[in-house]
Order: structure tokens, then sequence, then C-alpha cells
């Protein structure tokens, strides 16, 4: 691995980051701060009937101050999260470069660029589109205050221009350590892709997160059918964060292509990427937008067809961000007719939409009425469907008929309810937003222990409430266990919480009446709670049969008392389910 000298010289940009003073300073935070109120306040109906809608703006509060008690690094003076330390103040020692800063990527204390670029790319497009929501609910400066955070993390990555930090910490070291933020295991290793060692989906990746984050400073609007940029407007940060666009472009175009975890295979581990065509072609697109460059909208289209995306039925996420291209692209064509023709990216945005609405794409609904996607929704169930959510709901002002239009808001809106606890176990999948909302989520952090062979009951509570966690979410069954040791279930993570944020930003907007849970009171989830164990990557316990929570336990005390071939038919057809893989046991 190629390693930097020892007394590196600093680059341009990094010298605009440190002395520009006032040119790149960010909006000041309100005073005094947002805080997140207890639990209870979620259980709590509003008044409504106005905008903003107070529950909305708190939760779009919330859901901004998760990615506070995700920092790593020194904390600055403004830190919210009174239990948070600084912390891995040693990273990039070991390269001779400060990489300290950035987001702990999950429920532990590796620092990952590659679902930290789409986090930031998913963000800065929704704050572009729907970012008069953060206006009006008072969160703009902690908006800017995240972004900053993770860009100029990403910047430090970025030290040269054919050189990106896409790792920090060994997965697997990392796995083994479960406690809190002042005894993290040292040293960390610092993993990089370079021009002899190259990852095209990587350099694409974080092209596109300064692209589309220099389009939001830049206040680049795509069109007046939205709402329009939060107000955080800054041409010299936008200036700094195309510079690095564009460098990282180069650098993932110019190089032989291929996956990072070819060159880096420990990152391979956690976040592998399945390929990097839909990595180029969204990356051309934000930059074709931020340079006012057709050519490269051309390019975009280009690659769109060269790598064979058209067509696909899958979820967008950190790996696959091919969903997103034809939306993007008819945003831009809608804005500037120059660029291309709209109807064809309408063709392709519907043929993925109504597959996913209708139900002939890769994913179907849950009983309970989740999105769900095989294999990718096994490890994180709510993620596809709120990404999936956040992509119609920016796409029903471009849809081509009124039905479209109704079925994608309406279907959009089914997703967002469920997530906010409008489902079976009637739990809102946010923590810390009602009493019904998970207790256990699966961080090292906030967990408050260090027994790494007793996860869940060492300590008994969870230590400290992460406000604003939207965490891994149900199994394909609605049923939710709230374990700690659950990660695929309890984990939050950075990517979770980003099409979430756009969600809750255009209700504030739009909505007028209350988050769903605010209809839940306390208790209601015990009622429901499943018995028994998870059937899923983490636990196999409850893969040898269904588990009843205590609702369907009394259901069959009633079923019991009737005739004994109802009992037979019953069993049977459960029988049945199970030997139709209702509950794989390959997990």
């Amino acid at each position: 691995m190629y390693m930097f000298p020892s007394r590196p010289l600093m680059r341009p940009s990094l010298f605009l980051l440190l002395f520009s003073g006032p040119a790149l300073a960010q909006l000041p935070l309100p005073q005094p701060p947002f805080m997140p109120q207890n639990a209870s306040a979620g259980a709590v109906t509003s008044l409504g009937g106005s905008v903003p809608n107070p529950q909305w703006s708190s939760l779009l509060g919330n859901l901004l101050y998760f990615y506070e008690a995700q920092r790593s690094g020194k904390l600055p003076a403004t830190n919210r999260v009174a239990w948070r330390n600084d912390s891995a103040l040693s990273d990039g020692q070991d390269v001779h470069l400060d990489l300290t800063g950035g987001y702990y990527d999950a429920g532990d204390y590796i620092k990952c660029t590659f679902p930290l670029s789409f986090t930031l790319m998913s963000i800065c497009w929704g704050a572009t589109d729907f970012g008069k929501g953060y206006d009006l609910a008072n969160q703009t400066p902690y908006l800017d205050d995240m972004l900053r955070w993770g860009l100029n993390w990403l910047i430090k990555a970025h030290p040269s221009d054919n050189t990106l930090f896409v790792q920090i910490a060994d997965a697997d070291t990392d796995n083994e350590y479960w406690g809190g933020d002042q005894t993290i295991p040292g040293p960390r290793t610092s993993y990089q892709i370079n021009g002899t060692s190259p990852g095209t989906d990587a350099a694409a990746g974080a092209a596109a997160a300064f692209a589309a984050c220099s389009n939001l400073y830049q206040n680049r609007v795509f069109s007046n059918s939205y709402s329009g940029p939060a107000t955080l407007q800054n041409s010299t940060y936008a200036s700094l964060l195309l510079q690095h666009a564009q460098q990282l472009y180069t650098f993932a175009t110019s190089a032989t292509g291929t996956e990072y975890q070819n060159s880096v295979p420990q990152a391979g581990e956690a976040y592998a990427s399945s390929g990097y065509g839909d990595e180029l072609a969204i990356a051309t697109l934000f930059l074709s937008w931020a340079t006012n460059s057709s050519s490269l909208y051309q390019e975009a289209e280009s690659y769109y067809s060269h790598y064979n995306l058209s067509g696909y039925q899958g979820v967008f996420n950190w790996d696959t961000k091919t969903p997103g291209i034809p939306v993007l692209s008819a945003q831009i064509a809608q804005a500037d007719p120059s660029f291309g023709n709209i109807s064809q990216w309408q063709t392709e945005a519907e043929a993925y939409f109504d597959g996913v609405v209708y139900g002939s794409g890769h994913g179907y609904t849950t009983t309970g009425g989740l999105l769900y996607y095989p294999g990718d929704s096994d490890d994180a169930s709510l993620n596809p469907a709120l990404n999936a959510a956040m992509l119609l709901n920016r796409y029903i002002p471009l849809a081509s008929t009124q039905t479209r239009k109704q079925d994608y808001y309406n279907f959009a809106k089914s997703q967002v309810d469920y997530a906010l606890g409008n489902n079976p176990m009637s739990v809102p999948y946010i923590v810390g937003g009602n009493p019904n909302s998970p207790q256990n989520p699966h961080s090292a952090m906030a967990s408050g222990g260090n027994n790494i062979s007793d996860i869940n009951n060492d300590p008994p509570e969870e230590a400290y409430v992460l406000y604003g966690a939207v965490v891994g979410g149900p199994d394909k069954y609605d049923r939710y266990f709230d374990i700690r040791g659950d990660w695929p279930e309890t984990e939050p993570a950075l990517d979770y919480n980003a099409p979430m944020l756009t969600l809750a930003a255009m209700h504030v907007l739009n909505d007028t009446s209350d988050p769903f849970y605010t209809s839940l009171q306390a208790g209601t989830y015990d009622s429901k709670r499943p018995n028994g164990m998870p059937c899923d990557a983490a636990y196999q316990e409850g893969c040898g049969g269904p588990q009843l929570s205590k609702a369907g336990q009394i259901a069959m005390g009633v079923i019991v008392g009737l005739p004994g071939i109802v009992i037979f038919s019953l069993i049977s057809w459960w029988g049945w389910l199970v030997y139709r893989g209702g509950y794989d046991s390959f997990y």
C-alpha cells in the first residue's frame, strides 16, 4: 500500500478549508439548542391544522441529532450529546495524516467512506428538493453542521487527486470490541485507494456526494415543483466541494475500472460493492448540473446504457444507486430541456416505480404492508422501503399520469406510516420518539456495557437514549424482537436515517396532521411483542418455527375449544407455511 511521506505538502483545498475564515463559516447554531424531548412527548397529539406541524419538526430535529451522537474525533463546544466524548484522536497517524473526525458508521467504531458518501449524497439531494422543510423546522443550522462534519472529513480523506481513504479501522477487530468511546482499541489502520490500487465505485461515489452537496450550497434548484434548497447558500464552500468532486471524478474515470474491495479487501468485509456503473452515472449527473454541462449529462446517459442499468428492479441504497438515475435525469431534463429528453427518463422511472407500487418488481409487501426485498431487506428491512418512499415522493411531480401520482403518493405514505408505527407491532422504528420506540438499539456507544459475551443483559437497560436513530426494522413477518444483540433488527446506521430525513422534511412542508406514532400510547408494543427468538443472521434460535405473540396465544387458546378438525387444519396450514420457507433455516 502506498504511504504518504512523513511531511506531506498541504494541498490548496485543505489550505482553503483551514484559513479562509468567514467565507466558509457555517450557520450559527440556535440558542438555546434544540434538544430531543422525552419519548412520552411522542404520544401527545398536537393541535394540528398548521404548517409546520410541531411533531414533524421535532422528528426532523431528532433524526439530525442522531448524527451528532455518531461523531468521531474532537467534539466541538456545541456538542449536544452529553454522554459522548472525544474519541479516535489518533486516526491517520499510521499514514502521517490527520484523519480524525467524521462519523462512526453504525453501532460500532469503523469509519467507512462508501456508505458515508451515499448518505451525504442522499441528504444533500433531499435538502435541495425539500430544503424549506428544514427552514420551517428551524433545523437548517443543524443540517449545515451535520453535513460539514461529514464533508470536511471526506475532504481530509481525499488528500491528493488520486488518493481516497475508504476505511478507518479493521472491521473484524472492531467487531471484537463492545464498549464506550474512550477505550476504542488502537492502533487503527487507514485503508486507501490510489493510482496503483484504484476503486472506481468509491471514487465516483465520493464525487457524487461532493457534487450533490455543492449543488445544495450553490442553491442550484432543479425545479419549482419542489420547495427549493435549504437556506444555507455558501458559494465558497460550494466551490471547494465541486473541486473535490471533479478531481475524484477524474480519478474514477481515468483509472482502470474496478470495485474498490479488489484493492482494499478489508473494506469488502463490511461494504463490498457489486459494481461501479451506477456510481459513475449518478456522479456524472450531479456534476453535469453543478457545472451546467450538457455533455456530462450525455456521458451519464452513455454510462447508463454501457453498464446495462435499464430494467433494474432492485433496491436503492449505498451499493446500488441505479433507481435514482432516471429520477435525477428527469429532474435535470425538466429543469433544462437542452440537456436531454425527459420522456425517455419518465419511461425508465415509471417502469421501476410501477414494479414497486403495483407489485411486478423484485420486492413484495409483507402482510403488514412493508415493501420487502428478499436478501436486501433481510438485514435492514426499513431501509429499502424508506428509500423507495423517498424516490417516489421526489418523482411524483414528474409522473406522466394523475393516477400514477396518486398511487405513488399513497404507496410512499404507507411506507412512512409503517416506519412510524402503523405496523403489526405498533412500533415506531425511531429511537426515543415514542414510548413504544425501540429500547435496545445495537450500539456499543449507547449501550453502556463492555461485556461482549453478554451484550443483551449487561446492562439490562440501555444506558443512553440514541434519539433519532432509525433501526434496521422488523423481519419479513413484521415481527420485531427489540433484542440488543439482534443487529439486523436493532442496529442503526448513517444511511438508515438518510431517507427518513428527506421524508420528514417533506412532511414538515406539507403535512398538517401528526406522524402516526402520536396515536400510540405506552405499552402498546408490550402486548404484541413476539415470544421466543428471531431467525436471522444474528440468531438462529427462532428458525425452528414461528413464535406467537401474546395476542396470538390468546387466539390459539380460543381455537383449542373448536372441533379437532379445525385444529388439525390450522396445524396443517402452519406446516405448509414453514415448508414454503416461512422460517428459513439457512440464516
